[in-house]
């Protein structure tokens, strides 16, 4: 046998070898999926052997209250105990009522209101008088110290709870921002975690500054800029439409920010829309600083994912979307845009506002080729200060009511990004006002209105 016949046959068997394993690591993820999927049917059905399940119930805005209630419940289902998962926008009045024991991770919006997870929850059945005298229950609140009203949703959430005749296992535990030292006393009172399952978040890793440029240049308002940042070391990892990103800078480890994505890992780089914060007295926030000043091309910055279910297009997939933002919420609306681009989906409305169409038309030449190609089906561009009388993106919502109405009774979803103040309270103003009441919780309550402000 030749040389070279015996070197095609090694190598033959090494790609034999190679995508035997290849398979081996496939058939293995595989079957993890399943089991997890198994698993998560059983959490949030609860055991049918039992007729009163452990509620564990979550009020989520940006993902980390419904995490650390499936940790819970994993935790309390290893132990032998029966448990229900449950958004508190799905509880209502009578499954809670029934209820011999149930578990709050409650998070708080803005400055102690209830997160959208929790909105309906919150307006109709707080909202109403409640007998609860046969429920044992828990409150872990999620805040953070910086808002005049810390865990102001978990305290008003415990306090009904009181009124209505409940009673604590003990009292609320208080998080302030992650704290793990709060987190690790909560999940400690449900036993150990599942054998194979690690509660810790992700740790920061370095990522590398490849390009920033600017994108408001003659703007009246602060310098928005793109980014683009790539691993320092290994592949670029996975995550959706829709996820942030955190950002931790060397003056408050303890508190890293929040933003969010404007890219698919399929682009090949993690990119964001920061706008410079400038405080009065004229320095830069930390993390904006950080990323549009301090840094220069090549350096590293500690970052980390984060996933962001509530503002996922999961269960959105096939529905019209309607995607309203102004600023740097952009981004994460620019994430699914892209999404849907690349699934052939053309049915899409972008309402975007920001200051001046000269300089704050941000992405232009990326939202005119949507228009072209058709993957924007409609296109409603607010710029606020292009006329004398302020004119923002909820006004417009209002003036294409009729539009907006066919759009929803054709099924569409509504995904809002950007400030919380102004625009996002405007337009959910707005959207109460045109959809009415009864359709707005609905929307609410089955995920078809998701929003990702700050």
């Amino acid at each position: 046998m030749t040389e070279t016949l015996w070197r095609t046959l090694g190598a033959g068997a090494m790609v034999a070898t190679y995508a035997a394993m290849c398979l081996a690591i496939y058939a293995r993820q595989r079957r993890l999926h399943a089991l997890a999927a198994r698993e998560a049917a059983a959490l949030l059905a609860g055991d049918g052997g039992q007729a009163s399940p452990t509620l564990v119930l979550f009020a989520s805005q940006t993902g980390q209250a419904e995490t650390i209630a499936w940790q819970t419940a994993r935790r309390l289902r290893a132990a032998g105990t029966a448990v229900r998962v449950m958004a508190l926008n799905a509880l209502d009045s009578a499954t809670l009522a029934s209820a011999r024991r149930a578990l709050f991770v409650a998070s708080t919006y803005g400055e102690g209101d209830a997160p959208d997870g929790a909105s309906v929850f919150a307006e109709r059945v707080m909202g109403a008088p409640l007998s609860l005298p046969s429920l044992r229950y828990a409150v872990l609140a999620l805040g953070d110290r910086q808002y005049t009203h810390f865990c102001g949703f978990g305290r008003a959430l415990d306090a009904w709870l009181q009124t209505a005749g409940a009673v604590r296992d003990f009292d609320p535990i208080e998080v302030d921002n992650s704290d793990p030292a709060a987190l690790a006393d909560w999940q400690s009172r449900w036993g150990g975690a599942p054998e194979g399952i690690d509660d810790a978040p992700p740790a920061f890793a370095p990522w590398r500054l490849t390009r920033r440029e600017l994108l408001n240049a003659g703007s009246t308002g602060a310098p928005v800029f793109h980014l683009g940042l790539t691993p320092q070391a290994g592949a670029l990892p996975h995550w959706a439409s829709g996820d942030l990103v955190q950002v931790t800078v060397a003056s408050d480890p303890a508190r890293p920010r929040d933003y969010s994505i404007a890219s698919l890992p399929a682009d090949g780089e993690l990119q964001l829309l920061v706008r410079q914060e400038q405080h009065p007295d004229g320095s830069m926030g930390a993390a904006s600083g950080l990323l549009t000043s301090t840094l220069t091309v090549g350096d590293t910055v500690a970052l980390r994912l984060r996933p962001h279910r509530g503002f996922r297009l999961e269960g959105n997939e096939n529905r019209p979307l309607i995607l309203i933002g102004n600023g740097t919420g952009l981004a994460g609306l620019r994430a699914h845009l892209r999404a849907r681009a690349a699934a052939g989906r053309k049915d899409n409305w972008l309402v975007f506002g920001e200051r001046q169409s000269a300089y704050d038309f941000l992405c232009r030449e990326e939202i005119d080729a949507w228009q072209a190609e058709g993957v924007l089906a409609r296109l409603d561009m607010v710029f606020s200060r292009d006329q004398a009388e302020r004119f923002y993106v909820q006004h417009r919502l209002l003036q294409v009511a009729d539009t907006l109405q066919a759009w929803l009774r054709d099924g569409a979803a509504i995904y809002v990004c950007g400030s919380l103040q102004g625009m996002a309270s405007g337009v959910d103003a707005a959207l109460r006002q045109i959809a009415g009441d009864d359709l707005w919780a609905e929307l609410s309550a089955s995920g078809r209105y998701r929003r990702d402000v700050y």
